[in-house]
């Protein structure tokens, strides 16, 4: 946590300010700083006057009807949205002034802030109880906090997701993400793993009947593939990441789906090494796809600046595999329709990794951005195929 310690003034709705010296603990799940300056804001405040101010870097302290200010933060959102990015000369520059308008707008909106009581209570007029969302998202409180209204509706939603989980077919049941978790709303790489043929593995014993199966599910987030692995018959699922919240997250979703004495969820780490099944059958990731920074915890499922995650999976896959063992790699290829990756370079990797190719299968995504002809990366994004890549260790 840091501390907005400046001059939090008061405003008649007009901008025009005179208050008093305040300091106020400031919290941001995406590590945004603390504002400079603070006004304190109600009812009386115009949506113009909000957006020319929070354009400005000065932030609103909301005091007013809560119901109004998510009407206020709506109207503002609608004031930026009225400048869409214009579209780069290539699919590569498009993207970068997407993702900066999207920064843009995320900066400007997280302006309008609520103050949570020491409780995790708001003591807006007609708010919610958020106490139970916001310890699912902060944890105990430590005393009262800032933070902007924007995420304060991403952790009520979560927690909404939280309860009423997401349904996912190949499994017959819902997974339930927690907040920062990446949900698996996009189905099609679940439905991957769930209809590839195993390994034949004929070495998967070594000699030994009735030796157990083990399976890594490298980056588990809800630990949706951990299920799917672990109903399609290992006797071991061991689930990997580096996120706290989603190692708590896996571990609740095994729990509720009666697979908790067959996945083991451990962490913070990509491979499970020291863990007592140091090599495995098969190997399941599903790295982040797109090589950029992301701006939150959630973003990290889809977003990794140097493709880190999946540079380690590869070179570590090898020394991670059992005889006749392999590898699933379930990766998108929008990265290479916005020009922020080429083919070339991914089987470039798994040569440089010692891996070969043993077979790939595809699937097309199903989720509505790809149909959506407004969006500024739809050329990319209907032209995305979501592969699993079945990688084999390369014979010495």
């Amino acid at each position: 946590m840091t501390w907005a310690e400046d001059r939090t003034d008061e405003t008649d709705g007009s901008g025009e300010t005179g208050g008093s010296d305040r300091s106020t603990p400031w919290h941001s799940e995406s590590a945004a700083p603390p504002p400079r300056r603070v006004v304190v804001a109600d009812d009386r405040m115009k949506a113009d006057t909000a957006y020319r101010l929070a354009c400005e870097g000065t932030a609103l302290l909301w005091r007013g009807d809560f119901h109004n200010a998510r009407q206020l933060l709506q109207a503002m959102g609608r004031r930026i949205d009225r400048k869409p990015p214009r579209p780069g000369g290539t699919p590569a520059e498009s993207f970068h002034l997407h993702r900066r308008a999207r920064g843009h707008r995320a900066r400007v909106l997280g302006r309008l802030l609520v103050l949570l009581e020491d409780d995790h209570s708001l003591t807006l007029r007609r708010a919610p109880d958020v106490r139970r969302a916001c310890t699912d998202a902060y944890g105990p409180s430590r005393g009262d906090r800032a933070v902007s209204l924007k995420e304060l509706l991403g952790v009520i939603g979560a927690r909404e997701w939280r309860e009423k989980g997401v349904e996912v077919p190949a499994l017959g049941a819902r997974i339930h993400p927690h907040f920062g978790v990446f949900s698996p709303v996009r189905g099609e790489y679940v439905d991957l793993v769930a209809r590839a043929a195993l390994p034949t593995q004929a070495d998967r014993d070594h000699g030994h009947e009735g030796c157990p199966t083990t399976a890594f599910d490298l980056g588990t987030g809800t630990g949706v593939l951990a299920a799917v692995l672990a109903r399609r018959g290992f006797d071991r699922v061991v689930a990997t990441d580096i996120n706290p919240r989603a190692l708590a997250c896996a571990r609740e979703n095994a729990h509720r789906l009666g697979l908790a004495d067959r996945i083991d969820v451990t962490g913070p780490g990509l491979y499970p090494d020291g863990h007592p099944d140091g090599r495995a059958d098969l190997v399941v990731c599903n790295p982040p796809w797109i090589p950029a920074s992301p701006t939150s915890s959630v973003e990290q499922g889809v977003y990794d600046a140097n493709g880190t995650m999946l540079h380690d999976f590869l070179y570590g896959l090898a020394a991670h595999l059992r005889p006749g063992g392999e590898g699933w790699l379930v990766l998108s290829d929008l990265a290479e329709h916005l020009g922020l990756r080429t083919r070339a370079e991914l089987l470039a990797d798994f040569a440089s990794a010692g891996l070969r190719v043993a077979d790939r299968l595809d699937t097309r995504p199903r989720h509505p951005r790809a149909r959506d002809t407004m969006d500024p990366l739809h050329r990319a994004r209907a032209a995305e195929v979501t592969s699993l890549w079945r990688l084999v260790p390369i014979p010495a």
